[in-house]
């Protein structure tokens, strides 16, 4: 398989004035079409940092960066929010749902950024959230609706736009135990439709669910390994 990612002695550095803060040191990964990796580490460990940067929504300091064969690492702030509705699907902890807008809507909106028609818009959304098992939900408020079924909603919204990679942001901080089981279901099924999903995670039980473990500390990669599976 081809490489989605390909990142490059990357860098990250933080000048507040009076000091220096390394985020990330002199990286070096590949992620293929299809994985489902765990991004881990400590807070401080530079987990975050690389998941801005592989979002889209940093830029480093150094390096190199490749995103489905674009070159971030040279694009300019103005041309990244286009790759990020285009090319990636966020999952975030606090799910980022429009209060007041159904589940459908909430769907729709990366669908309306990226000018897509309104019939197909509708299409796609209803065929998303029955995948995600809420076809019935439809109309629901986010305010109607458990945490899990949020979840769900996001998870729906980030394949809007058919992209590249599933961007996943502590997607279970905020599920109890079950709920998160039926999230990390979701991402294994999309996965094995093959779907390349990235979670950043501080959860070795969620970890557990991919096939892939890169672990972060102090700006450095300190184990990359792939998991046994069945």
């Amino acid at each position: 398989m081809s490489s989605i990612i390909r990142i490059e002695d990357l860098s990250k550095v933080y000048d507040t004035g009076a000091v220096q803060v390394h985020a990330l040191r002199d990286v070096s990964l590949s992620i293929e079409e299809g994985d489902f990796v765990a991004i881990m580490g400590q807070s401080g460990s530079g987990k975050s940092t690389l998941m801005n940067i592989l979002g889209c929504l940093d830029k480093p300091t150094k390096g190199v960066y490749e995103l489905d064969g674009i070159n971030i690492s040279k694009r300019e702030s103005s041309e990244l929010s286009s790759i990020r509705n285009k090319k990636i699907g966020f999952v975030f902890q606090s799910f980022n749902l429009i209060p007041r807008t159904s589940s459908l809507k909430n769907v729709e909106l990366p669908m309306i950024y990226a000018k897509i028609g309104k019939k197909e818009r509708l299409e796609r959304s209803i065929e998303l959230l029955e995948k995600v098992g809420l076809g019935e939900r439809l109309h629901h408020m986010p305010n109607e609706i458990s945490g899990g079924q949020k979840q769900r909603i996001a998870i729906a919204r980030a394949l809007a736009n058919k992209p590249a990679i599933i961007l996943a942001d502590e997607p279970t901080g905020n599920l109890d135990t079950s709920s998160s089981e039926e999230i990390m279901n979701i991402f294994t099924e999309l996965n094995n439709d093959g779907a390349t999903v990235i979670v950043v995670t501080h959860e070795d039980s969620i970890a557990e669910y991919t096939k892939r473990i890169i672990r972060f500390r102090d700006g450095q990669i300190i184990e990359d390994r792939r998991r046994e599976t069945e």
